[in-house]
């Protein structure tokens, strides 16, 4: 069809650049445009239509963000497929046909869930590609070669994390950020009873891997800025200590981030007991505001990220970084352990993680999060609640008449689970009544604003009342 075919805007209320979108789309639909036709340049149309070019450019970003649209350089914008992933579908409309009403009214803040924007088609796309022609073979135990086009890629990943002097041997490819986390404690951990310390609000699977590999857990205490150095200093103190577990960019629960200032004052205290520092940045979805700990202490610095929270968590696909001159021990801790992924998810991690598409659509995930996070911190106005926009959960202190258990049992009630304080502190610790609310842009933002403003509702009528 070539350049010749422009679209009639709608007059309806709105920003333009959506209604060129659901012009091309139902273009599209009618069959007034097939694939392999090439749309118009976006200054040609956008002269057509009376706007700017920008928005023009913008609607064709989004569709191109979808791979409903492919954008050539030097060639133009041509349609990739028939409409096959919308950018965003509420699970009410997704699903609606495997579901009650007790599902559809059910909004679970668990744990976040990522908003569906093209990841599957872009990711359908590049597993028929692997199937087609795996660069490493099916019929081959994983090797270090079968992951070297992985390694580089995932490097190209964490281009913009301020990691030190790295290369893509310095990277091992793991099955999430918990399986890197376990490898990291098998490669560092030695004795009977080795020690690890985590903060005294730390992310559960810290624990786990540590009980699985018979080591002991020691609770630190933190303030507002993360672990208190003098108290990481006492803990460390008449134990084994070996590992110190952290969350300095995006701490889980309580959503606090760890200043460049104390970091350095943390790395000091871990010198002088020769700790091991594991971070873990699996939650942080935009730009690092301090250096690692690997760039801060080469020596000490181990640092695990996944793209379960920025890209799909279904691939189980993470990365481990040792310190220079320690990624021996962790790929031993690999391939003693498992040998490797599989290489068909070596060649998909290589197509994934280098896609020029990927970037996109990880930048519109954090957006569309954005726009929850906003619209659950302004229902919660008036409560004390800490959030950021470009972290997938909130953590929220309870009024005076609630306390955590209560609550969670009367937020699943309302069909809107949330996790308590509890779940991330020591067996026999004493929290305060806290919970953590995850953030679900799987539903429509309309049914995740009224599940929040159901918490509202409990939050504004404690049942607490004194008896005798």
């Amino acid at each position: 069809m070539g350049t010749i075919w422009q679209p009639e805007l709608s007059d309806g209320a709105g920003p333009k650049y959506k209604a060129v979108v659901a012009a091309i789309r139902k273009a599209i639909s009618k069959g007034e445009l097939g694939v392999g036709d090439k749309l118009p340049p976006v200054r040609d149309l956008a002269w057509k239509l009376g706007i700017t070019p920008g928005t023009v450019a913008r609607a064709y970003t989004i569709l191109t963000d979808e791979a409903v649209l492919t954008a050539e350089v030097g060639r133009g914008t041509f349609v990739t497929a028939p409409l096959r992933d919308v950018p965003y579908v509420p699970i009410e409309i997704d699903a609606v046909a495997h579901m009650g009403p007790h599902d559809m009214h059910r909004v679970n803040l668990f744990s976040p869930v990522l908003p569906s924007i093209g990841q599957a088609a872009l990711i359908r796309e590049l597993l028929g590609q692997v199937a087609d022609n795996p660069a490493s073979g099916v019929m081959h135990y994983p090797t270090r070669a079968s992951a070297v086009l992985a390694r580089k890629a995932a490097l190209k990943w964490l281009a913009n994390t301020p990691l030190g002097p790295i290369d893509a041997e310095d990277v091992v490819m793991t099955m999430g950020g918990q399986h890197g986390i376990f490898l990291v404690l098998q490669a560092v951990l030695s004795g009977r009873r080795p020690t690890i310390l985590v903060e005294e609000l730390a992310y559960p699977g810290f624990r786990r891997a540590a009980e699985l590999l018979r080591a002991d857990v020691v609770p630190v205490a933190m303030d507002e800025k993360g672990v208190i150095p003098d108290a990481l200093h006492a803990a460390a103190k008449g134990c084994d200590a070996q590992v110190f577990c952290t969350s300095p960019e995006v701490h889980n629960p309580t959503v606090a981030h760890t200043p460049l200032a104390r970091r350095e004052e943390l790395v000091v205290v871990a010198r002088s007991h020769d700790l091991q520092i594991l971070e873990d940045d699996c939650y942080r979805m935009g730009m690092e505001r301090a250096a690692t700990y690997r760039a801060l202490a080469p020596e000490l610095g181990w640092y695990v990220s996944s793209i379960a929270k920025t890209l799909t968590p279904a691939l189980r696909l993470g990365f481990a970084v040792a310190p220079k001159g320690k990624t021996s021990g962790l790929r031993r801790a690999k391939e003693h352990g498992f040998f490797g992924l599989p290489t068909p998810m070596l060649d998909l991690a290589a197509l994934l993680l280098g896609d020029p598409r990927v970037n996109a659509l990880t930048a519109k995930a954090r957006d569309i999060y954005g726009q929850y996070i906003q619209t659950a911190a302004d229902t919660l106005q008036g409560y004390d609640v800490n959030w950021r926009l470009d972290v997938p959960f909130l953590w929220l202190t309870l009024p005076q008449g609630w306390r955590a258990v209560a609550f969670c049992q009367a937020a699943e009630a309302a069909d809107v689970p949330v996790r308590p304080a509890e779940e991330f502190a020591g067996r026999d610790a004493r929290v305060r009544h806290k919970v953590r609310l995850a953030i679900n842009a799987g539903v429509s933002i309309e049914s995740f604003a009224a599940a929040v403003q159901r918490l509202r509702d409990l939050l504004d009528n404690p049942p607490e009342q004194i008896s005798v």
